[in-house]
């Protein structure tokens, strides 16, 4: 009997059976301006002669699955003969959903999965669950982890211990990849060009220069610096659906300092942009959201639980973040001296006499952090 895996996220859909390789598509439908009569779904986007301005008609919202119609064309086109020819009968599925998900959309999807397509069988378990399976598979000594889960509506905080989720620990940050997306717009939208329309491209933008900054306010002053002193400053070729079919960033030895390209190419000149929008994740308060960031709700997750230890791993689906170097960062908060070496990830003992950092307060106190990388990890919504 096959088995087949789908991370039905609120942005893409990653499916495929156990052991083969992966696709990874849209989970929505499409309308574009130039064919406002047909509807596209998942990877027809790519038939799309000119995806500018395209309308987006998502099965989420605010994180959960509420549009069922549409999310049934997405799942025909998967099943279908188009991409993976399921044949329900014999076959099991593996599917994703979000934290505390509501009974009525659990109802609605058992239903539809047995009922609709008469799968054998179905399991739903969290993305952050299975995040921390592979975690105690491989690393079968372990017995704890937290899993940053960084989607397109929501970032989740997730410990785990002895393969069991720890509820009580789980935190929910309301910022994640459509939200920097959104914010990238209105910036370059008041800055350099109207994108408000633009999700698709915008969204490419993203993913292809913004970082994580290690080092924020160094950062933030390279960016002012003019001419080549700028290391940061990047120009991003905007496509036009005609001889540029995607964008891309130039080369820096390409670049125009001054002046315009001959080329007629339309550029977005992105400086601070590139780390000012994802540092949204570690301070929402700066675009006047009443969250806590990253950190935070990694101390908050950890205090939550009762005393023992908890290994830090991590998990990214919104692809334009670095993760390695969360902990090390101290710009939001921590607790002090909790932190040591183990196999190559964080060991956090937890005492409950431990003060939390305020932010800023002690930013070179603690040496041990910094000793403690979670090794290099790369991946944005």
């Amino acid at each position: 009997m096959a088995t087949l895996v789908l991370d039905n996220g609120a942005y893409t859909a990653k499916i495929g059976y156990s052991q083969e390789k992966v696709s990874v598509i849209p989970n929505c439908q499409f309308r574009s301006k130039t064919s406002r009569l047909k509807t596209f779904t998942a990877n027809q986007l790519d038939e799309i002669k000119d995806p500018s301005g395209l309308f987006y008609i998502l099965p989420f919202q605010k994180g959960y699955l509420v549009n069922w119609d549409v999310q049934r064309k997405v799942w025909d086109h998967l099943f279908g003969k188009e991409m993976f020819k399921v044949e329900f009968a014999d076959t099991s599925v593996i599917i994703t959903e979000p934290y505390f998900n509501f009974s009525s959309i659990q109802e609605s999807m058992n239903e539809i999965l047995f009922e609709e397509y008469q799968f054998q069988s179905a399991l739903r378990i969290n993305a952050g669950s299975l995040s921390a399976h592979h975690y105690f598979h491989s690393k079968p000594s372990e017995l704890c982890c937290l899993v940053v889960d960084s989607g397109f509506s929501f970032t989740h905080i997730a410990p785990y211990c002895r393969s069991k989720k720890m509820k009580d620990g789980i935190c929910r940050i309301n910022v994640g990849g459509k939200l920097l997306t959104n914010h990238l717009k209105e910036i370059i939208s008041y800055r350099q060009l109207h994108v408000m329309d633009e999700t698709h491209v915008i969204n490419q933008v993203k993913e292809d220069v913004c970082y994580v900054s290690q080092q924020f306010y160094k950062d933030m002053e390279i960016a002012q610096l003019k001419g080549e002193e700028n290391s940061v400053m990047r120009d991003y070729v905007l496509p036009d659906f005609s001889s540029i079919k995607k964008g891309f960033s130039k080369p820096r030895e390409e670049m125009v300092y001054s002046g315009k390209y001959k080329t007629g190419e339309q550029i977005l000149r992105l400086a601070n942009e590139r780390f000012a929008v994802p540092e949204m994740l570690f301070h929402p308060s700066d675009i006047g959201i009443q969250e806590t960031g990253i950190p935070e709700a990694i101390v908050h997750s950890i205090q939550s639980l009762p005393e023992g230890q908890t290994i830090i791993n991590n998990r990214n689906e919104t692809l334009i973040m670095s993760y390695s170097d969360l902990i090390e960062d101290l710009r939001c908060s921590t607790v002090q001296g909790l932190l040591a070496p183990v196999f190559g990830v964080m060991m956090v003992q937890m005492f409950p006499s431990q003060d939390r950092i305020s932010p800023g307060s002690q930013q070179e106190s603690s040496p041990v952090v910094r000793e403690c990388g979670l090794g290099s990890s790369e991946g944005l919504s």
